[in-house]
């Protein structure tokens, strides 16, 4: 099969990605292997392949908004479909998707009160083992997703990391019912959580650089739409930073009225600066971070999205243009999500 694995870290623009030819990989016997049909490009990719995140496995391939098609099940799925909490069957031709939470450990007492997203031991896909920048791929039968029906492999894959995290960032924002949410960036995770919120009755408000992105808001039904670090017409309730850019963080604080709170989507954000506690945090103003995700939340939002039409802004590429698809996200050369589709 072809794929790409990120021999050495580096500037994207340097190519840090190499193709390689290599068999295709032999599930073990809790996995499922799968042949990709689409794979999303998430900004946590290209933390990867720049080293913005420590190195977990050398050369590892990148991906992990995979949506594929299961070829073949190991032997040991159904014993551990029954002892699972997440109950479900996997037969060979079915579509599946495969995200960024790979396995952790249930025992924990993070595990164990629900909150597995915070396990010491948890792994991830593209980060501890092998990806989807791919043509198959494999994944532990318990940690697949069932995908819903109406949306093609492209409009899904993004679903898989950018709706999975927006919509975990939507909850930790604890946006009060008709409030008013401020989305700090508008790029693949961000379009799809408003939508969310819309659909919830939120009044949106978009703070992005990027005039595309700006139309796309306001095309999607945000109340305003303005520059990075303008501050909104009105005062939040809530805010979720997708930007990975810590010096939005004091604007985005300022922005919030009383009481509110700002999501901080990013597993990776560049440093905050000084905080002034009477602007920014007085009135008891909060700061969540983001942590991955548990189950829970993605089969809540692919549940979501099933009953709620979510409209998919992709921009398509060949899986050999995995490092132009990553360029071009580092530069903001598209809006929406990119998608690689061997």
């Amino acid at each position: 099969m072809t794929g790409w694995r990120v021999r050495r870290p580096g500037p994207i623009d340097e190519a840090p990605l190499e193709q390689v030819q290599e068999p295709v990989p032999e599930p073990a016997a809790d996995e499922l292997l799968v042949r990709v049909l689409a794979c999303g490009v998430c900004r946590t990719d290209l933390h990867v392949a720049e080293g913005d995140l420590p190195v977990h496995r050398v050369g590892v391939v990148p991906g992990h908004e995979v949506v594929g098609e299961v070829v073949a099940v190991g032997p040991g799925v159904g014993a551990v479909a029954e002892e699972s909490r997440f109950t479900q069957t996997f037969a060979v031709g079915d579509r599946v998707g495969i995200a960024w939470l790979r396995h952790t450990c249930g025992a924990c007492k993070y595990c164990l009160r629900g909150a597995e997203n915070l396990c010491p031991r948890s792994t991830y896909t593209g980060w501890d083992a092998d990806g989807g920048y791919a043509e198959f791929a494999t994944v532990p039968a318990d940690y697949a997703l069932l995908l819903p029906d109406g949306y093609a492999d492209t409009e899904l894959a993004p679903l898989l990391c950018a709706g999975i995290i927006g919509y975990r960032a939507l909850e930790r924002a604890a946006l009060p019912p008709g409030g008013r949410l401020g989305l700090y960036g508008f790029g693949g995770s961000a379009h799809i959580a408003a939508q969310v919120a819309l659909a919830r009755g939120a009044e949106l408000h978009v703070m992005t650089r990027d005039p595309a992105a700006r139309e796309l808001a306001l095309a999607l039904g945000a109340a305003s739409a303005q520059g990075a670090a303008d501050p909104p017409p009105v005062q939040l309730d809530s805010a979720i930073m997708f930007a990975p850019v810590g010096s939005l963080v004091p604007p985005a604080l300022e922005a919030l009225d009383r009481g509110g709170i700002l999501a901080i989507a990013g597993i990776h954000l560049s440093d905050i600066p000084a905080l002034n506690y009477q602007r920014h945090l007085f009135q008891e103003r909060e700061i969540h971070s983001v942590t991955a995700n548990t189950r829970a939340d993605a089969r809540e939002f692919l549940s979501l999205a099933g009953e709620h039409r979510i409209e998919v802004t992709t921009r398509g590429y060949s899986l050999g243009a995995a490092n132009q698809a990553l360029a071009d996200l580092a530069h903001g050369r598209f809006t929406g999500a990119a998608v690689l589709v061997p």
